[in-house]
């Protein structure tokens, strides 16, 4: 058995995840989850898995040829492998941010083949790099100690809880490590171009930041995928995540800074269902309104949301 293969098979266990189950492996036809398809597939004919295995690929058709070629790559290599392959293609909006929007109607194409097949799991390859990168975004984007926490290895999909979305290779797996798995097992991985594009942040830190720290620390990777972990542990149950419609002006003004602050950002994301997006500027705006002698003022947020100031009280409103 390949290294690779048994250190998936090692942490699938780690994760006590069930191995009698249907598995839908989300594919672009990257090194990444192309290097994953592989893996499951051998571990399936070594009997390590029973169930049946399914390599979803949605095209997004942003990129014309390119995507034509994705699409034809991963459906050749599930042929190879002998396992099931489902495609579909979504409009994406370009309007607003163009990764969100992809990841969501990925998602939601992903749950959808799920409840097909009557899997409750969905895997995807994302690995120690995803989990650095996303660290030094959110770390610029001035997150709190929530948004530099890591990725979870397992956490449900909010399309539908009940299916699980499963990350096997985020706490071992580097980028060459699936490059060096897909040259050796004879699959020419796909490229796509917008990896490659630096008006995105995620390819300037990809391609510049990261190959400037590992001038300091050639481990970088592993470093910031480790302090994203350490980040995991901090305790938060003191944090009262407070769901209510609107925040008390004068609670806030009682409490010290960092528990303001703290309750702030809890009272967003509840309010938002998610935490993307939500910077320290964002939620320096909404103390400073609480803090404010002046009524009826206004704090915009991402999403072309906002909380507005209103009898003691702050009030999040969405257009």
């Amino acid at each position: 058995m390949h290294r690779f293969e048994r250190q998936l098979i090692t942490e699938w266990r780690r994760l006590a995840l069930p191995t009698d189950q249907t598995v839908i492996v989300a594919v672009s036809g990257g090194a990444d989850s192309a290097a994953l398809l592989i893996a499951f597939a051998n571990l399936f004919k070594r009997k390590k898995f029973s169930g049946s295995l399914i390599a979803a690929h949605l095209d997004h058709g942003l990129r014309d040829k390119e995507s034509d070629g994705d699409r034809e790559a991963v459906g050749n290599l599930a042929e190879k492998l002998g396992v099931g392959f489902v495609c579909e293609r979504a409009a994406i909006s370009t309007k607003g941010n163009l990764e969100q929007n992809a990841r969501s109607a990925r998602y939601k194409f992903l749950v959808e083949v799920a409840r097909r097949s009557s899997s409750l799991i969905i895997v995807t390859g994302h690995t120690m790099n995803d989990q650095a990168e996303t660290l030094l975004m959110n770390l610029v984007r001035g997150s709190g100690p929530d948004g530099l926490a890591a990725m979870p290895s397992i956490k449900p999909i909010s399309a539908d809880p009940r299916v699980s979305l499963v990350r096997p290779l985020l706490s071992w797996a580097l980028r060459e490590d699936t490059e060096n798995y897909c040259r050796e097992m004879g699959y020419e991985f796909r490229i796509d171009s917008m990896n490659l594009d630096p008006a995105f942040r995620r390819v300037r830190i990809r391609r510049e930041v990261l190959p400037l720290l590992a001038e300091l620390n050639p481990k970088i990777v592993q470093t910031l995928a480790a302090t994203s972990q350490l980040f995991s542990t901090i305790e938060t149950s003191n944090i009262q995540h407070n769901v209510e419609d609107e925040l008390s002006i004068s609670s806030l003004r009682d409490s010290d800074s960092r528990s303001r602050l703290d309750s702030i950002r809890a009272w967003l994301a509840s309010k938002r269902g998610t935490k993307r997006q939500l910077a320290l500027k964002h939620i320096q705006a909404v103390e400073r309104l609480a803090l404010s002698e002046k009524s009826g003022r206004v704090a915009e947020l991402p999403g072309k949301a906002r909380v507005v100031r209103s009898r003691g009280r702050l009030r999040y409103e969405e257009n």
